[in-house]
């Protein structure tokens, strides 16, 4: 799939379970897992309006029986693993989990921008153990399906480290908290 191509699927409405600010992307993922939530979630860094704009930063991912089984970007409009490594960027995040019925979902499932089961609690959170525990939920043939689930995100990794706006991005935001955090310490000075 070439970054041209658009890969937004054009996800329903479906019910909208909840929206709300998380500063930790596992909370919503747990959720769904839980839930065996069949739907999808919007993920919206708010940081976003620094980075390109309102919707140029959101990602969503979307779960069949609380598994994560595909993943897009609406900025870059890449899928796949690539899009977990657009949707990377400091939290707190905009975040929506909306429900759909099973003829929903299949009629909008896409193949063409699966995930393996526990990448997305791997590199969106950061979290072995809800990776493991999504893993562990999905149906066998999911994770043989997702085999080359390692190249993939090789290739999320490789793609995020290629972006140098995104990367000077977070530099900056960084940079800024420190500075705020000096300031309240009395330690203006210490940083110049």
């Amino acid at each position: 799939m070439t970054p041209a191509e658009p890969t937004d699927p054009a996800l329903p409405d479906g019910t909208l379970l909840r929206s709300r600010v998380e500063s930790d992307p596992a909370d919503p993922l747990e959720t769904a897992l839980d839930r065996a939530l069949t739907g999808y979630a919007v993920f919206e860094p708010q940081g976003s309006l620094l980075l390109g704009g309102d919707d140029a930063r959101a990602g969503v991912v979307a779960f069949e029986e609380g598994v994560p089984r595909f993943a897009y970007h609406t900025g870059t409009g890449r899928g796949g693993p690539a899009a977990l490594a657009d949707l990377a960027a400091p939290g707190p995040y905009d975040v929506e989990l909306r429900d759909l019925s099973a003829d929903e979902f299949a009629e909008y499932d896409r193949p063409d921008l699966r995930v393996p089961p526990g990448l997305v609690a791997d590199r969106l959170a950061g979290d072995p153990a809800l990776a493991e525990r999504t893993r562990e939920a999905a149906p066998p043939e999911w994770t043989e399906d997702a085999a080359d689930g390692d190249e993939g995100s090789l290739d999320a990794v490789e793609a995020f480290l290629d972006d140098e706006e995104k990367i000077d991005a977070i530099r900056d935001r960084a940079r800024e908290e420190a500075r705020e955090r000096a300031s309240r310490w009395g330690l203006d000075g210490e940083l110049e």
